[in-house]
């Protein structure tokens, strides 16, 4: 998408192949956007480049702890093998690459210097600026996070490249090490930047946000169900993460794309130009649900060694080390026997989302209750019933956005069935007043709000009445003396950041 130093980069070229780097912070797991950079490091191979690919472990425990210390050896393995056998599914040969880990390097004693001599001439301005787009953005950033960036750039000098590649979202570490390197002797490096693929749900594709994506090793009924729930309204190209997928992922590696369709509807149609597909797709010549069965066969070919590979007892172990599921991080809960096992009751399992509404109306058999249209990046806006007459005028609803619990089993409310929970923080004592919860400005419908600490793991399909869970964690939603949502003080957040009320500090969620 973008390139800074082409000048540099065309000098090079005329003596000799270039050195080119990739880096990633082994974190949560890769996911199927990690095909675009892939694509683009098969391109850099066949062009001649001698190419590096940086297990980033010590970057993954210094963005906020996203890999605990002592997980930190078993991802970095995990991201290993799961890489391999991504370039290996697109005919990528590993014998011409260079695979490093950081903490080879990272610890000895000149490197640690150069942090030392690199925070002497860094401002705490720019090292936040430049991890902005990058490290986990929290009320009470640690300093780990301001020295991200600095590590990034000392990592060009120590792999002894050219140049680093990665995704546009890095530009601002990327011009933070143009002008940082050069203060400690080192040389300006070129940088190539690829577009970020929009997540299923609209935003950016991430592994914190679950729903957003499709893990490599996703089953297929998995992909079949997150692509099901894909934003992919008809006719709507802007921030389609299905139609995304195809322009940055399937054509770049295949050159085509099929599009899987009935003789009643056309028979099967050959696209050798993803622009031809977008335009058919703006016109509606092409349906969401025949693009979407589409993307899902032709991922699942991709995916399918991938699979295969990790189906070996050895690969299935290190999965499940590397990301232990909160159940087997948990002592059993009291009331629990030999016989059975303990339910975990943790944010992760509520599928809760930004929400814009689109329409408020009066129910017609309740004087205290709202009917909503509520647009949470599916191919139909669900409806909401919610008591909030008396609280919340109209108008004040109207196009805004909203927070909405959606795997709540949809119950009639006077005759209208509810497909959802607007979250709301109440007062304490009284009168009683009630504010909806604020998303951060700029989120899209769709975005999954997620508790901190509880990024990962899949939410329910349905939570079950009978269980309770929603009441239980409900039990402990507070809103703090800074009019953050909180569940056991920790913060309910966005990928953009927290989620708010205007000023009922210290009221209660529901």
């Amino acid at each position: 998408q973008e390139v800074l130093g082409e000048e540099k980069l065309m000098s090079i070229l005329k003596e000799r192949e270039l050195k080119i780097y990739w880096g990633t912070a082994t974190t949560g797991k890769p996911h199927v956007a990690y095909f675009v950079p892939m694509s683009k490091i098969a391109d850099f191979l066949k062009a001649g480049c001698e190419v590096t690919i940086l297990f980033a472990d010590l970057h993954a425990y210094l963005d906020n702890m996203k890999a605990p210390w002592e997980l930190l050896e078993l991802r970095t393995r995990y991201y290993e093998h799961v890489i391999k056998a991504m370039l290996e599914s697109i005919g990528v040969p590993l014998e011409k690459l260079r695979f490093v880990r950081g903490t080879d390097y990272q610890l000895s004693k000149e490197y640690t210097l150069d942090v030392y001599r690199l925070s002497s001439v860094v401002t705490q301005h720019d090292a936040k600026k430049a991890g902005a787009e990058v490290v986990k953005q929290v009320e009470h950033p640690l300093l780990s996070g301001l020295l991200y960036p600095g590590l990034q750039a000392l990592d060009e000098e120590y792999l002894k490249v050219d140049a680093q590649f990665g995704g546009v979202d890095q530009r601002k570490i990327f011009t933070f090490a143009e002008k940082y390197l050069p203060s400690l002797g080192y040389a300006k490096r070129v940088h190539l930047m690829n577009p970020m693929v929009p997540g299923l749900t609209g935003s950016k594709m991430s592994s914190s946000e679950e729903d957003s994506k499709i893990d490599l090793l996703d089953r297929k009924e998995d992909v079949k169900k997150k692509l099901k729930k894909a934003f992919c309204e008809p006719g709507n190209v802007e921030n389609n993460g299905v139609l995304s997928f195809i322009k940055h992922v399937l054509f770049p590696l295949k050159s085509e794309f099929v599009v899987l369709r009935e003789e009643k509807w056309g028979g099967n149609k050959t696209y050798t130009a993803y622009e031809a597909l977008e335009k058919d797709f703006a016109e509606q010549v092409v349906h969401p649900g025949d693009l979407k069965n589409s993307v899902e066969v032709a991922l699942n070919k991709l995916l399918d060694p991938i699979r295969e590979k990790f189906n070996c007892p050895e690969l299935k172990k290190l999965s499940s080390a590397a990301y232990p599921t909160p159940s087997k991080a948990k002592p059993a809960e009291k009331g629990t026997t030999k016989n059975s096992e303990p339910e975990d009751v943790i944010p992760s399992r509520l599928d809760i989302r930004v929400g814009k509404v689109i329409s408020v109306e009066k129910h017609p058999d309740a004087d205290s209750l709202y009917v909503e249209k509520i647009d949470v990046g599916e191919a139909e806006p669900r409806t909401v019933v919610s008591g909030l007459v008396h609280f919340v005028p109209k108008e004040q609803l109207q196009d805004r956005l909203v927070v909405l619990l959606c795997n709540l089993k949809p119950q009639k409310m006077r005759g209208v069935e509810s497909q959802g929970m607007v979250l709301c923080a109440s007062s304490v004592g009284e009168p009683r007043q009630v504010e909806p919860l604020d998303p951060p400005a700029g989120c899209c419908a769709g975005e999954r709000v997620y508790v901190e600490g509880y990024e990962g793991g899949e939410p329910d399909e349905e939570l079950k009445p009978k269980k309770k869970v929603f009441e239980k964690l409900q039990a402990d939603f507070r809103v703090s003396e800074d009019c953050v949502a909180q569940w056991k003080q920790r913060n309910f957040l966005t990928k953009l950041g927290t989620v708010s009320c205007k000023s009922l500090r210290g009221g209660s969620i529901s």
